[in-house]
């Protein structure tokens, strides 16, 4: 890990091209924000693969469908308060729910930016906080959230690799880099960033970081953490979480979005069912959030608990009660 900064979407932007030059089957829709999404580069160098269906989310998501039926791998992409916002009943109905034979849903990449409360300016109505419980529920759809650029710019080529219909979720905020070039990821795998017994920290999306940063300040209290990148909601590692449950004991989760619903109670589910063990959320504790300016962004982050002290406090108290 390096104190570096690098920009998710800019990432991505940079993956499409990549994949343009490869693959002619790639096509890019966006709804009015290819700008801000970085996929306007897309457009310049494959105009007839690029299309931008002004601000209409349930169109993009239409039109994204329509082109996956004919055989391209669609990449469409907004803002996440708008995708799944405005549009889940195109995206179930359109893109997960049609099927042939053994393939399940439409070959269509759903990819956003703004996630979460990290928004900031945006405000409550437009930081999302919903996104991972509404499509984790959808059948077929696989759902990701990387941690960093490094990791945007990898998933972004595998899942162009994989048929079917994923969504993954981008910060809008420049994020520290957590991985280095050389990383591999696998859909459906975790990431233990960090090993330890006394108790496992599983973080998603921008809270990684803070899930390392709270781990090294428990090992300077003498606490061993064992830290987990669960980039993959949907499918979650099963595995990773069972194996980090029979030995440390106590899990801790932290997310950019309401704990109702989201990565924690995916987490829960998959540990009541196989090696119960205490588990604590960190979120969004089912409150919008509200305006903040960028340099507020921290402080908001704050107000709602997603912290590295947060982390390292609830794994304390997780601990105490073991």
């Amino acid at each position: 890990m390096t104190d570096e900064f690098g920009d998710m979407r800019t990432a991505y932007g940079k993956a499409l091209n990549e994949l343009g030059e490869q693959d002619r089957n790639i096509v890019v829709l966006g709804a009015d924000t290819t700008d801000s999404l970085k996929t306007s580069g897309f457009g310049k160098n494959f105009p007839d693969r690029f299309f931008n269906v002004g601000i209409a989310e349930a169109n993009l998501v239409s039109v994204a469908a329509g082109l996956a039926y004919s055989g391209k791998t669609s990449f469409a992409s907004t803002y996440a308060i708008f995708l799944p916002g405005r549009c889940v009943d195109q995206i179930r109905n359109s893109i997960a729910y049609p099927s042939r034979g053994e393939k399940k849903g439409l070959n269509v990449k759903l990819v956003t930016s703004h996630g979460g409360l990290s928004v900031g300016p945006d405000g409550g109505s437009h930081q999302t906080i919903e996104d991972i419980a509404i499509m984790r529920v959808i059948p077929n759809m696989k759902v990701l959230i990387p941690a960093d650029a490094v990791a945007v710019s990898k998933l972004t080529k595998n899942i162009a690799q994989i048929y079917g219909p994923f969504y993954m979720r981008m910060a809008r905020s420049k994020v520290p880099t957590v991985y280095s070039d050389s990383q591999e990821f696998e859909i459906g795998k975790g990431i233990t960033l960090r090993d330890g017994n006394d108790c496992t920290i599983a973080a998603t999306g921008i809270t990684v970081k803070m899930a390392l940063d709270a781990a090294d300040k428990l090992q300077q209290a003498g606490i061993s953490c064992r830290v987990i990148d669960c980039f993959t909601i949907k499918p979650i590692d099963k595995d990773i979480l069972e194996k980090a449950a029979r030995e440390t004991g106590g899990i801790v989760t932290c997310e950019e979005h309401n704990v109702m619903g989201g990565f924690g109670s995916a987490v829960t589910e998959v540990v009541s069912e196989s090696y119960p063990v205490p588990i604590r959320r960190i979120g969004a504790q089912d409150k919008f959030g509200e305006s903040a300016r960028d340099n507020e962004i921290p402080q908001l982050l704050e107000k709602h608990g997603i912290t590295s002290i947060n982390i390292e406090k609830t794994v304390k108290d997780i601990r105490s009660k073991q």
